[in-house]
């Protein structure tokens, strides 16, 4: 697959596919989620770096097709977390994550 556009975006962008193996990581995603440079975990399996319940949420959004949206604070940092399917040839083919750090205030319009 071809993700070079999104190769340098300023947030994290990981895709799985539909065995939940990381099939590609944007650097962003590589400087958040990769401990040593030298590793990659292009291959690995999400269920093996989190938690039972996010798992549970992860194979859910898998087979429904759902998406899951919420934000954390982690070390004082602030992140938007968007977890949603992709497809091939109509049907769920992974999950697109996008981690985005959010500054301390963001504006809210109501158009």
């Amino acid at each position: 697959m071809e993700f070079k556009i999104l190769q340098s975006l300023p947030f994290a962008v990981t895709v799985c596919n539909r065995d939940a193996e990381i099939i590609y990581m944007n650097d962003k995603s590589v400087l958040t989620f990769v401990k040593d440079s030298e590793d990659s975990i292009i291959g690995k399996s999400l269920f093996d770096c989190h938690n039972e319940k996010s798992v549970l949420k992860i194979k859910e959004l898998l087979h429904s097709g759902g998406s899951n949206t919420y934000t954390i604070e982690k070390n004082g940092v602030k992140k938007l977390i968007h977890q949603c399917p992709w497809y091939h040839d109509g049907k769920i083919a992974g999950l697109v994550e996008i981690s985005i750090i959010l500054p301390d205030e963001i504006p809210h319009f109501i158009r």
